[in-house]
C-alpha cells in the first residue's frame, strides 16, 4: 500500500522537480521600462553578460531602452572599446519613431563622438546604416533592433529580428557606433552611466 502510494505520487514529484530544473536553468531577466532583457546571452558561441541598461530620454518622453552586452564587466567607455570577442547593443523602441530620422541621429552622435580626422573612415559604414533605417520607415514601440560586433566577420546590424545586409566589416565602424551612447558626448548621461553599471 505504500509502495502504491509512492508509485502514485512519483509523476508529480517529477514534475515538480523539473519544473525547479528548468527554472534554475533559464537565464535571469531584468526589466528595463517594461522591456525584459536577459542578464546573459549567447552570440556565435561566445557567452556575453549585460554589462548595463538603461531608458533614452528626449526631454521628458521615454524614446527607447538600450541594453549593452560584453564578455566581461567594465566600468569605463575605454574598456568597453577595448573589450575582446563579441559585443552586442540591443534597442527596443518605447515609442513610434520614424526609421529614417533615428538613421540620421546616430550619424550626429557618431560624429559629435569621434575626431573629425576619423570620421570619414567609417562614412561608408554609416552610409550602410542610414540606408538600413530609411527602407525601415518607421520604428513602432516594441520593435527591437541590434547592433553586434562579430570578430571575423564585422558589424551585424538587425531590425525585428532581420539580418540587414552584409556584415560592415571595420571594427572602427562598431566602436563608433557605440560612443553614440557612451562616448565623450553621449545621446544620454543618465544612458551612459547605465549601460557602463554606474546606475539602475
Amino acid at each position: 500500500m505504500f509502495q502504491t502510494a509512492i508509485r502514485r505520487a512519483l509523476p508529480q514529484v517529477l514534475l515538480a522537480l523539473a519544473s525547479i530544473g528548468a527554472v534554475g536553468a533559464s537565464a535571469a531577466t531584468i526589466d528595463v521600462a517594461g522591456v525584459k532583457l536577459d542578464d546573459g546571452i549567447e552570440l556565435r558561441g561566445s557567452k556575453l553578460q549585460l554589462n548595463g541598461a538603461g531608458v533614452r530620454y528626449k526631454a521628458v518622453f521615454k524614446v527607447y531602452t538600450a541594453g549593452l552586452y560584453l564578455g566581461k564587466k567594465v566600468g569605463t567607455t575605454e574598456e568597453a572599446l577595448a573589450s575582446a570577442g563579441p559585443k552586442r547593443i540591443t534597442v527596443t523602441m518605447l515609442r513610434d519613431i520614424d526609421a529614417n530620422e533615428l538613421g540620421k541621429l546616430f550619424t550626429r552622435g557618431v560624429e559629435d563622438n569621434m575626431p573629425r580626422n576619423e570620421f570619414s573612415a567609417v562614412v561608408p559604414g554609416l552610409l550602410r546604416m542610414s540606408q538600413v533605417f530609411t527602407e525601415q520607415k518607421q520604428l513602432k514601440a516594441g520593435d527591437t533592433f541590434t547592433v553586434d560586433w562579430v570578430p571575423d566577420t564585422g558589424t551585424v546590424v538587425t531590425v525585428k529580428g532581420v539580418v540587414q545586409g552584409e556584415p560592415i566589416k571595420e571594427h572602427a565602424f562598431f566602436n563608433a557606433l557605440l560612443r553614440i551612447w557612451i562616448g565623450p558626448n553621449p545621446a544620454d548621461w543618465k544612458l551612459k552611466d547605465a549601460l557602463l553599471g554606474k546606475s539602475a
